[in-house]
């Protein structure tokens, strides 16, 4: 396999597939991109497990369109799952009943709901065990799956299902999301990393990395949910860069217990741009504009990306400063 230096243009991905076309998924799935990229990334040999959600509806017996294997756990489940099959999977090759050749890439894949929530539990028990597997959560911030209510990813000024704005709390949200990505460093895993469907390479780059790390490897991909959204699904890319460009949406790895920025906006865009493209933003614009709910996450973002340029010693121009 090419090393992660190898992917340094659109070019250099690989060309073949693991994903057949057509499925039950929702058009537009940015959940559904970043699988079929972090299947490209990791080759065929490879064995989902994965914790109730969206993604469930890909494989539904008696049909899959991927060319490796699927195990469908319960929500909080899916570490305990991937223990199972790597355990089994390492016992097999030491008695010789299968070669190191057959071995599998075990990969646990789940959404904000069961990585956020649900199954955290279970998800820090496997890092703390030094589990060797791979991680992918799809966070659409809300669980998309059953009417999309608000989980612990949905950020500060988000309708939901759950959180919808009313006189009272006319932001909608009042809760800010969690930091998976600081619970999970806790733990020291072996890799760690936010990725992004569109940046491409940078998503390559980082899971061609991981391969050659053994332990936790885990993934945060940010993804666009046309439906819980409120947005066309072709505009999927174009809403998911716009997370990237207006800073509300970092790209970092941690590994040998440092953390560093992978892609740094030159210039940010205001987070209003992002946020006026969405349906479940709506309310921040109309009937009329709360600006002071768009400040305070504008300001958020720029109190992030303020101690983040500290701490690695990189610039960024913020809005607004």
């Amino acid at each position: 396999m090419m090393s992660g230096e190898a992917y340094r243009t659109v070019k250099d991905l690989p060309t073949e597939e693991f994903m057949a076309p057509g499925n039950p998924l929702c058009a537009g799935c940015g959940g559904l991109l970043a699988v079929r990229l972090f299947h490209k990334a990791l080759g065929g040999k490879v064995v989902w497990v994965n914790a109730a959600g969206c993604i469930t509806m890909l494989s539904v017996y008696p049909y899959s369109p991927l060319q490796s294997s699927w195990l469908y756990t319960a929500f909080a489940s899916a570490p305990a799952g991937a223990q199972g099959i790597r355990d089994a999977l390492d016992l097999m090759i030491k008695k010789g009943k299968i070669s190191p050749d057959e071995d599998l890439k075990v990969v646990v894949v789940s959404g904000d709901g069961a990585a956020y929530d649900i199954g955290l539990q279970s998800t820090l028990g496997a890092v703390q065990r030094k589990l060797d597997f791979y991680y992918l959560c799809y966070d659409n911030e809300a669980y998309g799956n059953t009417g999309f209510q608000m989980s612990s990813a949905t950020p500060y000024g988000s309708s939901s299902a759950t959180t919808e704005p009313t006189a009272s709390f006319p932001e909608g949200n009042t809760g800010h999301k969690k930091d998976l990505f600081e619970v999970w460093k806790s733990q020291k895993p072996a890799y760690l990393a936010t990725i992004s469907t569109a940046q491409t390479v940078d998503f390559l780059q980082k899971v061609e990395k991981s391969t050659r790390i053994t332990g936790p490897k885990l993934f945060i991909s940010p993804v666009g949910c046309p439906t819980g959204w409120g947005y066309d699904p072709q505009e999927t890319i174009r809403v998911e860069k716009l997370g990237l460009e207006t800073g509300i949406w970092p790209l970092k790895e941690y590994v040998d217990g440092r953390v560093k920025h992978t892609h740094v906006p030159g210039a940010m865009k205001p987070v209003e741009q992002y946020l006026e493209t969405q349906a479940r933003f709506k309310h921040l614009f109309k009937p009329e504009k709360r600006d002071e709910v768009i400040s305070r996450i504008q300001e958020d973002v720029n109190n992030y990306w303020t101690m983040a340029s500290r701490a690695e010693g990189f610039h960024v121009r913020l809005i607004g400063t």
